[in-house]
């Protein structure tokens, strides 16, 4: 009889603790979660809400699967990086050509592809997560190597929250996000090309939405 409730007691112990992890893969970002890191980041929460909305729209979801953290492949990247790996364009080049469609499951193939040549390398060559962060900016994100950066933007958005915190502050970039100077943000975040895009005016329109509610 004993041992039956000491087996008993393990396997509740063990639905908790599983029950636990899949919440965890499968949360979204609560408010809580925002307030959080805007009070850590000395920021406000409807500042960070304006970058997530011009990242990943107004879903705001960090997932496009369970598990699977928003992708954009992209092929500049790729060149830059693939001669650092040593890696030859040409092989990614075959492996790509055979991949038609600009679906999250064709950019996902995309990155596939280019791991199933060099694992680092293709994690390295997309934007990940609904802070859209390239994935060869992982030490700016205080991880320990592309592995790390990926198991925490595949768990959950909390985690793909908090990388992003990480890579504002050792990029310098939280005093632009503090003084709402979007230009200034835009320019460093999303690059050259911002101002076509018209990210600036677009955060800030979504910073007055979010500040009003």
């Amino acid at each position: 009889m004993k041992n039956r409730l000491l087996l008993f007691s393990f396997f509740i112990v063990f639905v908790a603790v599983f029950a636990f992890a899949k919440d965890k893969s499968e949360q979204r970002l609560t408010e809580k979660d925002y307030i959080e890191v805007a009070k850590r980041l000395d920021v406000e929460v409807a500042a960070i809400k304006a970058v997530v909305e011009i990242e990943t729209g107004r879903t705001h979801k960090g997932f496009w699967e369970k598990g699977k953290p928003l992708v954009n492949f992209d092929y500049s990247v790729l060149k830059k990086f693939a001669p650092k790996r040593k890696v030859k364009l040409s092989e990614c080049d075959s492996k790509l050509s055979k991949i038609k469609g600009s679906k999250q499951q064709h950019e996902q193939a995309r990155v596939d592809a280019i791991c199933s040549i060099n694992e680092a390398l293709g994690y390295e060559s997309a934007f990940w997560g609904m802070f859209q962060i390239g994935g060869f900016n992982w030490k700016l994100c205080k991880t320990k190597d592309i592995h790390e950066f990926m198991d925490l933007m595949s768990r959950s958005e909390r985690d793909q929250l908090e990388l992003f915190a990480n890579f504002i502050e050792s990029t310098k970039l939280v005093k632009y996000l503090k003084a709402k100077n979007w230009a200034g943000f835009a320019s460093r975040y999303n690059g050259p090309s911002y101002e076509s895009r018209g990210y600036h005016t677009r955060m800030a329109k979504a910073y007055e939405k979010y500040k009003n509610k």
